[in-house]
């Protein structure tokens, strides 16, 4: 009988989150990942077919977890206003609940190796981004803002403003002030008017 594995996929793809956040994506390599939890590399292997693999699991079910949640806020209210100030809530709360996330969301998948993933990581990537782009196109087309000065309107208060409040303190290496959910909503709320 083959015994237990000592480390789960969270776990090692944690350990990727964290070395991706302390020092960008090229900090994360099979064996800095094995001995941030302390696996023989051969180990990671028998989980991920190289470090192409490894990224693209790391990058996806990080920003899978973010946009799962970030489309919940989305359709939670049936007002659009309210839903959409309710969203860019959820970026900053987010991004101070997961730190290490938020900061490796602050790349991109290029950064992540995009252009070599397999078939199946690009259409999950592809997938994601699908579904929040029909909600935020949905929510727009709720705020009669569907030509191109209302969904560039409609973009810069739930995706651009939301992230330059996390962006500037995670590059930083601060803590996001406790007003920054209510500044966030409110300057949210100006340009959803």
């Amino acid at each position: 009988m083959a015994r237990p594995p000592r480390f789960d996929t969270d776990q090692i793809l944690d350990a990727a989150v964290h070395l991706a956040a302390a020092g960008g994506p090229a900090a994360v390599t099979m064996s800095a990942v094995a001995q941030a939890v302390g696996a023989p590399s051969g180990s990671l292997y028998h989980r991920f077919a190289g470090r192409t693999a490894l990224l693209a699991e790391v990058w996806l079910r990080t920003v899978e977890r973010f946009q799962e949640s970030y489309h919940a806020a989305l359709v939670s209210e049936s007002d659009p206003r309210r839903a959409g100030r309710a969203a860019a809530r959820h970026v900053v709360g987010w991004s101070r609940k997961h730190p290490d996330e938020a900061a490796l969301l602050l790349y991109g998948a290029a950064d992540f190796g995009r252009s070599e993933w397999s078939e199946e990581h690009t259409r999950r990537a592809d997938r994601g981004n699908r579904q929040v782009f029909a909600s935020l196109s949905a929510l727009a087309e709720a705020l009669d803002a569907t030509d191109a000065q209302g969904l560039d309107r409609v973009t810069l208060a739930l995706v651009d403003l939301p992230l330059s409040v996390v962006r500037r303190h995670l590059r930083a290496g601060t803590p996001l002030p406790p007003h920054a959910e209510d500044l966030t909503e409110e300057c949210t709320q100006a340009l959803l008017r």
